[in-house]
């Protein structure tokens, strides 16, 4: 899965308000991967105002280093908002 940071490499050089195809074509001018140009093609055709809406809208790994078995664990958790003392044992 694309992270983050690699969006956001590739659409440094962006003015933004920018539509889709904008995004989608300067992404390409900067070499992007495959990848990375698939989570941008997901994205709904709007304007985005900055680089942050783009990420918050194309499908990323917030958390690349974190491994699926990490992830797992922490899904099973039913407790990891709850504060420990009020946690039932």
């Amino acid at each position: 899965m694309v992270s983050n940071e690699q969006v956001i490499d590739y659409l440094s050089a962006m003015d933004y308000p920018a539509a889709k195809e904008d995004i989608l074509r300067e992404a390409e001018r900067a070499g992007a991967p495959p990848e990375v140009l698939r989570a941008l093609r997901a994205l709904p055709p709007v304007d985005y105002a900055n680089t942050n809406q783009v990420v918050r809208s194309a499908r990323t790994d917030t958390a690349p280093e974190v491994g699926p078995a990490e992830r797992a664990a922490k899904a099973r958790d039913r407790h990891q908002r709850v504060a420990r003392d009020l946690r039932s044992i």
